[in-house]
């Protein structure tokens, strides 16, 4: 679960004195002068101490995360604990770089940058140790259940077309992606060209984000390129693919777009419980601006977007304009150019894009998502089966280990 909201005017307290603070309110609401470092629970003789269930309940609370935070915090620190156990016995290592990008992605969800959340997290109490013992733990577990039961967890032929036949089974495949769309024209197109190659070999997400910041024309440059979770059925068919072959951290070569090249690096790849929707038709309407993504096509387009709600009111907008600059379509996924589907996957209805341009670069293209129409029964690819399949399977075998450990375990409260 990640952040959804953090005041920022609470940005600005210091971050010194925590622990003392924490232990001064314990001992308040506990009427004894316990130290809040003392044990709370042993886990095997791994010790969870008072401070640190205080720290997991307020940082559930400040999350917003369902159920009692008081017990599902005491759970998952003893969780934790029995995960760090088998990790380090099989000697499983967190790259430091890894970690910060997860509290990165935490602090991208409330729009902030890293260093503000941290000081909105003092802010409240909670020291920044929670919140990378928090990361931590679930991504070193995460790459010791890949590593020892990935060959187990992947189908067999058979399996996939079971799974087929039963349909929608890879309909839950979702993916977490950064976007680096740079525009070409005839002038820059050999310095584009070299410069695309040499992104695509990047794998490490800081330095991606840099470089979507620096030369991406998409909406996203202003977030390091960071998307947010998005259906892999609701992606370019021709892309999904490609994404399906990346491991986390990887770039896709560059993939060619009329007066662009995109590419995209994976983040994160997960498979949900709920299916999610696959459509007959997608309706948008694109109007074109000349000037392309000049100051004063980029002006015109944003003065545009104040004006209109709907695809209906950009036909009072090109009333009177010769009938070329406004293209209203309603048509199957796999019908849309793929620099139009990249944009529109990223669109409600309603919302715009002005990510694209025609014509060299000369016309800024005013993208706008009407509306979709869900398709029922759709069929998945069976890359898309195999994935779902082995991400569901992995989950199952990290939740059996995990009770095995609990069962087997000696866990005493204080």
């Amino acid at each position: 679960m990640f952040v959804t909201s953090l005041l920022p005017t609470r940005l600005l307290a210091a971050t010194t004195g925590v622990a003392l603070a924490l232990a001064a309110m314990f001992t308040a609401e506990t009427g004894h002068a316990q130290s809040p470092f003392s044990p709370a629970i042993t886990v095997n003789e791994d010790v969870i101490s008072h401070y640190e269930l205080r720290q997991r309940e307020e940082f559930l609370r400040l999350l917003g995360f369902p159920g009692d935070p008081v017990e599902v915090a005491r759970e998952g620190l003893i969780a934790d604990r029995l995960k760090q156990q088998v990790i380090e016995s099989f000697d499983v290592e967190v790259p430091e770089e890894a970690v910060r990008e997860a509290m990165a992605e935490f602090a991208s969800r409330a729009d902030l940058e890293l260093d503000q959340f941290l000081q909105g997290l003092a802010q409240e109490g909670i020291a920044e140790e929670t919140l990378r013992d928090f990361v931590r733990a679930d991504i070193a577990w995460r790459d010791y259940i890949a590593s020892r039961y990935r060959s187990r967890a992947r189908p067999t032929d058979s399996e996939i077309d079971l799974a087929l036949a039963a349909g929608g089974a890879a309909a839950g495949v979702r993916v977490l992606l950064s976007e680096i769309i740079i525009p070409v024209t005839p002038a820059n197109a050999e310095e584009v060209a070299a410069l695309s190659e040499d992104l695509s070999q990047i794998r490490n997400p800081e330095e991606f984000s840099q470089a979507a910041a620096r030369y991406s024309a998409t909406e996203t440059r202003t977030r390091g390129g960071r998307m947010d979770w998005m259906a892999l059925s609701e992606l370019p068919q021709n892309l999904q693919p490609a994404l399906l072959a990346l491991s986390p951290g990887e770039v896709t070569a560059p993939l060619q777009l009329p007066n662009a090249v995109a590419l995209f690096q994976l983040r994160d790849i997960q498979e949900i419980a709920a299916p999610t929707p696959r459509y007959s038709a997608i309706d948008y309407a694109a109007y074109y601006i000349p000037g392309g993504r000049s100051p004063e096509g980029l002006q015109q387009a944003a003065e545009l977007k104040a004006r209109v709600d709907t695809c209906d009111d950009l036909y009072g907008v090109a009333k009177g304009q010769p009938p070329q600059v406004l293209d209203r379509e309603s048509v199957a996924p796999a019908q849309i150019p793929q620099d139009i589907a990249l944009e529109l996957a990223k669109l409600d209805p309603g919302e715009v894009s002005t990510a694209l341009t025609r014509n060299n670069g000369q016309t800024l293209v005013f993208l706008m998502l009407c509306s979709r129409t869900s398709a029922q029964n759709a069929e998945a690819t069976r890359e898309q089966v195999a994935n779902a399949l082995t991400q569901r399977r992995l989950a199952a075998f990290a939740e059996s280990e995990l009770e095995q450990l609990q069962a087997e375990a000696t866990i005493v409260e204080q």
